[in-house]
C-alpha cells in the first residue's frame, strides 16, 4: 500500500476571508492561537468560528493549540476557556475538538501535536 500524504497549509491572519476555499478535503483542521496576546486571541476566535461553521469542515477534527505557553505574559488555559467562552464553542460545534498548550519555539506540546495528527491520519484512511 502506497503511503498516504498530509497536506498542512498556513493559512494567515488577512487570508481568513478566503480560508474555506482551502477546505475542500480537510479531515483535520489545526488552528492556532497566541496566548500571550488577549487583543489577539479575541480575532483569532472570531475565525475560528467561521471557520467551524464551514460546511465543508462539518466532519474535520479540530485541533485549537494555544502557542506561546514559554512566554511570562502567557494567558492561563482557565483566563483563555472565560474570554472567548471555550467550553461553549465545544458544546456547540459539529466537530470533535482537542486542545492543546504548546510552546512552538521550545517545542513543548508538539510530540502531543503529532500524535493527533497521526491518529487523525490513520482514522481518515
Amino acid at each position: 500500500m502506497a503511503p498516504r500524504k498530509i497536506t498542512i497549509r498556513e493559512l494567515g491572519g488577512c487570508m481568513g476571508p478566503i480560508w474555506s476555499s482551502y477546505c475542500g478535503n480537510c479531515h483535520s483542521l489545526l488552528f492556532m492561537m497566541d496566548a500571550s496576546n488577549p487583543t489577539q486571541l479575541s480575532a483569532s476566535c472570531v475565525q475560528l468560528l467561521g471557520l467551524l461553521s464551514a460546511q465543508q469542515l462539518s466532519y474535520a477534527s479540530v485541533l485549537i493549540l494555544f502557542n506561546k505557553i514559554d512566554l511570562p505574559c502567557y494567558m492561563t488555559m482557565e483566563e483563555i476557556r472565560s474570554l472567548i467562552r471555550l467550553p461553549d464553542i465545544i458544546a456547540c460545534a459539529k466537530q470533535n475538538i482537542t486542545i492543546a498548550e504548546i510552546s512552538a519555539h521550545k517545542g513543548t506540546g508538539l510530540t502531543e501535536v503529532l500524535c493527533w495528527l497521526q491518529n487523525q491520519h490513520r482514522s481518515s484512511s
